[in-house]
């Protein structure tokens, strides 16, 4: 309790708010009916994924090349861990929005309330406990790597760490959006509708990626999903890792401006109004931290060494002009091949999506439709090329940019494997399960004898 002065006492053990944090979480059903959910959604993408690399794998005894295109990070872990996704984003919430809504509901949270703790404590507790909860929901997909594993499959680490670390960010952000929801809402329906507004109002902003106008494109790059999908590829991304961590704090900061009973909600709007604004502030000056780390063992997100040394001799702005609608397959091949590589180097970098004219069978009505120019120091040159092998030539006969020789290694080997992981089935869809079943009973019992 308070002292009579209404200071708080120092020091205040932790342990016993802990334990109540996770003794709460072990009883409840939300977590371990998002894990019985898990278990098999994880385990049919593992065993899918595996069964699609196989079969392709068997084509590439045949044809060397698509050997050299196999990468088990792309066709087995993303889309095992895409099922994850999926399911942390519609059903985590919950999990954290029951750490809140349901000692609103019970009328322990103005005695939580009372307990000798800062509100930023029992937010923070809160939010330590269901991110336990989030590591217990990735075993399934943890159980997927070791079976990859055991199959003789190949794993890379920095690739697979950055997988991870993505998800543990996004798993982050999503909880910090369950605790605002809750500590805002009074009801727990209404906890649900907030967070889920802004978790499939993420997905709205992916799609509008595919809309026309650049102002939507831009507006989609602010999604959590966009940020993820850079740690997907491999990709380590300082703004997008800074960014998540700022949103997060930003929407814990706000749940614990929220969930005191006792403040008006003036005081709270005014509150919120300078944690949003200071979050801001942050966040701006942290997206033009041009950091990036490329992962991936084949280096498929970055230009080879030499030709990135090369390029970094473009100090003058470089305007780039592409007479492509947004919907053209060509474009997304520029911006994954060339664009996005190039926006991670050159900091005075401008690109502009032409006006263009385009029928309903193609691009007949306009005969600069396809056309990509490139403007460097008033110097031009055009291409309809989307290959980093014509257009990089290109830029560094406009710069006056000389390469030196590359010493790198061969090719990306590849890894095909042909194997089954049918028999991984029974332990996503029997034991895992059954192993999450008896902890929620075991939690549940040890919750009735604490009362």
């Amino acid at each position: 309790m308070r002292s009579p002065d209404g200071v708080m006492p120092l020091h205040t053990p932790l342990m016993p708010l802990l334990a109540k944090e996770f003794r709460d979480l072990a009883a409840g059903r939300a977590l371990w009916i998002l894990v019985l959910v898990i278990c098999p959604v994880v385990g049919y993408g593992f065993v899918q994924a595996v069964a699609l690399y196989s079969a392709v794998s068997r084509s590439a005894a045949s044809f060397p090349e698509l050997a050299r295109g196999l990468s088990p990070f792309d066709g087995v872990l993303v889309p095992t861990f895409g099922a994850f996704y999926v399911a942390t984003t519609l059903l985590f919430p919950f999990v954290a929005i029951r750490s809140i809504s349901a000692e609103k509901q019970n009328g322990g949270l103005p005695l939580l309330l009372q307990l000798p703790y800062r509100t930023a404590t029992l937010v923070l507790v809160k939010l330590a406990a269901v991110l336990v909860g989030w590591l217990i929901a990735l075993l399934p997909g943890l159980s997927a790597l070791a079976f990859w594993a055991g199959l003789g499959g190949h794993l890379y680490a920095p690739e697979t760490s950055t997988l991870l670390l993505g998800h543990g960010l996004y798993g982050l952000l999503i909880a910090a959006v369950g605790l605002f929801a809750a500590a805002v809402s009074d009801a727990s329906a209404t906890a649900a509708i907030v967070a889920l507004s802004f978790t499939l109002g993420a997905w709205v902003f992916d799609f509008m990626a595919t809309g026309q106008g650049a102002w939507a494109r831009r507006l989609a790059d602010f999604s959590p999903t966009a940020a993820l999908k850079g740690f997907e590829s491999g990709l380590f991304s300082l703004p997008a890792t800074l960014g998540m961590l700022i949103a997060s704090a930003a929407l814990v900061a706000l749940a614990i401006i929220w969930l005191p009973t006792g403040r008006s909600r003036v005081a709270k709007t005014l509150f919120s109004m300078g944690a949003v604004v200071a979050g801001s502030g942050l966040a701006i000056p942290a997206s033009e931290l041009r950091l990036y780390a490329d992962f991936t063992e084949n280096r498929r997100n970055s230009f080879p060494a030499a030709e990135e040394a090369a390029l970094k001799q473009l100090t003058a702005p470089l305007a780039i002009i592409v007479s492509l609608s947004p919907d053209d397959p060509r474009l997304a091949d520029l911006n994954r091949e060339i664009l996005a590589k190039l926006r991670r180097l050159l900091p005075d970098l401008s690109v502009a999506i032409g006006e263009t004219s385009k029928s309903l069978f193609g691009p007949a009505s306009d005969d600069r439709y396809g056309v990509i120019t490139y403007d460097y120091t008033g110097k031009r040159q055009e291409s309809r090329s989307t290959s980093p092998r014509e257009v990089l030539p290109l830029l560094f006969d406009l710069a006056g940019v000389t390469v030196a020789a590359s010493d790198e290694g061969g090719d990306y080997p590849g890894y095909p494997l042909v194997t089954d992981a049918k028999f991984a089935a029974p332990w996503f869809y029997a034991a895992l399960p059954l192993l999450f079943a008896l902890l929620w009973w075991l939690g549940r019992r040890r919750a009735v004898r604490a009362l």
